[in-house]
């Protein structure tokens, strides 16, 4: 290279610096406040749960009465006005509405990822895909109405002693809420898979059923899997559609009885809104386990992140 095209390209270095410095700057920041957002959070919680745990100030009509820590996770009966707070009356709600809507979610979405990726032309992939995320867009509260309007009334000739609020209609609520999210991740990882594969089975003499369910799903096993762990999550933390469908009665129910899904209940987010919602007062212990509360959806919630990326990354194909 000539001195003159040095000097030139040292010229156009030079000339770009400025802006390659502030678009370095301006993404660092983001970066950073992410970060800074996150930490905020976890400290909140933890802090706040604290000052729950170590709370020694008498409830109203409860003298003396404080919250332990093996009460509030091996308890049974949450009534935070009257002293108690058995946190396994919320967590068996919460679980109950994941599995419920991924009894719903999970088989529906992987097989619309199976026909988005394998069966249809473009021309409806192009139509069909967007679809799922216009129904992805929807208020959640607009599907809790729903839930209440169209979902219960449906159900009620069939399941007897159906009462307007009900965990069935909230998890297949929230099952909808949550098919988007499968379909559209399951999809992306099964159209990854190497057009190679689908045409050595076909070689071999398989049929198009047979390369999309024992070569394509296989190989996108991993995007799979996390899909399902990343829509439960979301059904976990899911507010406004659970709280408005469910109805606001805390009882420990039994997530693997079917009997238990025609039960009012009341998972922990809705427990949240409830109590900051109502009559409490701030500072006291009842609005401290807002804050409890918090900390153990949190856990739960990480927990599910921290095995999806394990799975991704152990069962993760390289093409």
């Amino acid at each position: 290279m000539s001195g003159d095209s040095l000097a030139d390209d040292l010229t156009r270095r030079t000339q770009n610096a400025p802006p390659e410095l502030l678009s370095r700057t301006f993404f660092f920041v983001c970066a950073a406040l992410s970060i800074a957002t996150t930490i905020g959070l976890i400290v909140l919680l933890t802090t706040e749960a604290a000052k729950f745990f170590t709370f020694s100030a008498p409830l109203v009509g409860v003298e003396g009465e404080t919250a332990t820590v093996v009460e509030f996770l091996t308890g049974t009966e949450w009534q935070p006005t009257s002293g108690q707070f058995g946190v396994l009356a919320l967590v068996t709600a919460t679980l109950m509405v994941m599995i419920g809507s991924s009894l719903i979610a999970l088989p529906l979405g992987v097989g619309t990822a199976i026909y988005l990726s394998e069966y249809a032309t473009p021309r409806v992939r192009s139509i069909l895909k967007p679809g799922l995320e216009i129904l992805a867009g929807i208020p959640t509260v607009v599907y809790g109405f729903f839930a209440i309007i169209y979902i219960t009334p449906m159900l009620q000739p069939f399941v007897p002693g159906l009462g307007t609020f009900n965990m069935l209609s909230a998890c297949i609520v929230v099952g909808i809420m949550i098919i988007p999210m499968v379909a559209s991740i399951s999809e992306d990882a099964m159209s990854a898979v190497p057009e190679e594969l689908r045409q050595a089975g076909y070689g071999m003499g398989a049929t198009k059923f047979e390369v999309s369910t024992g070569i394509v799903v296989p190989s996108a096993l991993s995007g799979i899997f996390s899909s399902f762990i990343l829509a439960l999550s979301r059904a976990i933390g899911e507010t406004m559609a659970v709280t408005i469908a469910a109805g606001s009665t805390a009882q420990f129910l039994n997530p693997l009885n079917p009997a238990t899904y025609t039960e009012r209940a009341l998972p922990m987010t809705a427990a949240m809104i409830k109590l900051i919602g109502g009559d409490v007062t701030g500072g006291g212990i009842a609005y401290r386990s807002v804050f409890a509360i918090g900390i153990t959806l949190f856990v739960i919630t990480l927990a599910m992140n921290v095995i999806s990326d394990y799975v991704a990354q152990r069962y993760r194909e390289e093409y």
